[in-house]
């Protein structure tokens, strides 16, 4: 872990490490050592292969730029053989397509043609015959804190403790009382619906393919349970073919032709609010509603999946440009989610402001032809007053 990664917050780094822990521990009982450096992965590998005399190297598909772009840093300084396995995704990304898909339409046939090959109960860990060998370094994890603190302005959040435990008891919770009306109550925020996993996901604390199987074997509410398996292993996976085949996946270019043209078309329209990252991110807009979506963010550490929607594509209306638009919408949420610095941010951005994975809607100022929402098109799908006074509640507690 990388302690100048400028990613690091006191909130990621907290929930990484209480969950490492457990890791630790788990890992003990079967004799596989789990270490935790506090250096740059692609500097401290190769010399702890050297060191120890690795005989080989494997490691999880990861398709961000940074992580791919160590994993070959590492690949030239190491002489050992090297593999790459993808537990990030039930279909493997590589497998199901060997290029950047255009939509979900177009990914969910190529994964629901192969998925029963792939979504399989997973085997039993083996306890291995011999303990790990001496000499090994011990984790010390008061000096991992320290080291790895953080950016302190960004608290660790009391609703979600790192580690697989807890991820299986949410998901648990989410099966026994949130699945059943899961299908049409999800995009409502004052309904306790979503599932809460995605922190877990992220840190691959709990397992997409597990989470999958859970849902799969529950008899009851089939229309929810196929919402929920097609965010879990269709849309996901959708995100991460986009981040593995588009190295702009987070800046202007990635996003699809028409949507630049369309956009640069609209770059002068005036627009009636600006505000700065500054005023963004103390949620100090006109908006009671996004002011209560980034207080969200900013205090629990997870805002409400329907409204990232909004949020993004008000920060595109009150912007003077996309591209600044994009920068401040991942920025907040690379700083403030659990399930940041992910796929499915850049994923969920790039959609919301560029048309990524989306078709040309009608035209008009600003959006051009980028799907457009409105306050008054959400106040028609829940209540925003609710919503607004829960969170202040929440920001109080939080402040308090």
């Amino acid at each position: 872990i990388d302690p100048a990664d400028e990613r690091l917050t006191a909130r990621r780094s907290r929930f990484l490490l209480d969950g490492l822990k457990e890791v630790e521990a788990d890992c003990r009982q079967v004799h596989i050592p789990l270490l935790v450096f506090a250096e740059p992965v692609e500097q401290g590998v190769p010399v702890f292969i050297e060191k120890h005399r690795i005989g080989a190297l494997v490691t999880d598909m990861a398709p961000l730029r940074s992580d791919r772009a160590a994993r070959q840093q590492i690949g030239r300084r190491i002489d050992i053989p090297s593999f790459e396995v993808d537990a990030h995704n039930i279909v493997p990304a590589r497998f199901v397509s060997d290029k950047q898909e255009y939509a979900a339409y177009t990914i969910r046939p190529k994964i629901n043609a192969i998925l029963d090959e792939f979504l399989t109960e997973f085997p039993p860990v083996v306890k291995q015959e011999t303990s790990p060998p001496s000499g090994l370094p011990a984790n010390d994890w008061s000096r991992l804190s320290r080291t790895l603190a953080g950016d302190q302005t960004v608290a660790p959040v009391d609703w979600a403790r790192g580690g697989t435990l807890a991820g299986l008891a949410m998901l648990e919770d989410f099966i026994e009382n949130r699945l059943a009306g899961y299908h049409d109550g999800r995009n409502d925020p004052t309904r306790a619906q979503q599932s809460d996993l995605s922190p877990w996901l992220n840190f691959g604390f709990l397992s997409a393919q597990r989470a999958a199987l859970a849902v799969q074997r529950v008899d009851r509410d089939v229309k929810s349970q196929e919402a929920f398996l097609e965010e879990m292993i269709v849309r996901r996976e959708l995100s991460d073919n986009f981040c593995l085949y588009n190295d702009a996946y987070d800046s202007f270019t990635g996003f699809p032709e028409w949507a630049q043209q369309s956009l640069k078309e609209h770059q002068q329209d005036p627009r009636e609010y600006l505000y700065s990252l500054q005023e963004f991110e103390a949620g100090e807009t006109h908006d009671d509603l996004w002011n209560a979506a980034q207080w969200e963010m900013v205090y629990r550490g997870k805002m409400h999946g329907y409204l990232r929607m909004y949020w993004a594509k008000k920060i595109l209306e009150w912007t003077a440009t996309p591209e600044d638009a994009l920068r401040i919408a991942n920025y907040l949420n690379d700083r403030y989610e659990l399930d940041g610095c992910d796929p499915n941010g850049y994923t969920g951005t790039a959609w919301s402001i560029g048309g990524v994975h989306d078709r040309p809607w009608f035209e008009r100022e600003i959006f051009g032809k980028i799907r457009f929402m409105s306050y008054n098109g959400c106040k028609r799908k829940f209540d925003i007053d609710t919503y607004v006074t829960t969170i202040r509640d929440f920001q109080a507690g939080a402040l308090s």
